[in-house]
């Protein structure tokens, strides 16, 4: 597991779509085309996984769970998958960790990107990336 403790002038939503933006950016860098599964979200209210066969997309209601739980100073735990790597990861407002079962390499530069990536204002994503996760 690596983690990082990060400060951060950017909103607690801002942090969550940078969160999964990356991990499943360098992810997909092993796992190559792959769907991104959101497998379990457990908030402070609430415990998301998906329905049946149903892929679990993050509802605006979601969010905004994930967002009080952060602005309360409690952490997100998040499981995903893509293609044969499983990834949890834990967000809090100032912390992030990650764990991958295949490819420790990931890890590491996952935990890189987002050393640049939360101090910014403006983080870098892709737009195409939220209609996939958000619904």
């Amino acid at each position: 597991m690596k983690s990082l403790e990060f400060e951060s002038g950017m909103d607690n939503e801002k942090k969550v779509m940078v969160t999964l933006f990356w991990t499943n950016r360098k992810a997909a860098r092993t796992e190559g085309c792959a769907p991104f599964l959101i497998k379990k979200i457990e908030t402070a209210n609430e415990t998301y996984t998906p329905d049946g066969n149903k892929l679990l997309k993050i509802s605006d209601d979601i969010m905004e769970d994930m967002v009080k739980t952060l602005d309360t100073g409690k952490a997100i735990p998040m499981k995903f998958n893509i293609g044969e790597e499983n990834l949890s990861v834990i967000l809090s407002a100032d912390s992030f960790s990650v764990s991958v079962e295949k490819s420790p390499e990931i890890e590491e530069e996952i935990i890189e990107k987002l050393e640049m990536e939360f101090p910014k204002k403006f983080p870098s994503l892709c737009d195409s990336f939220k209609p996939r996760v958000m619904h």
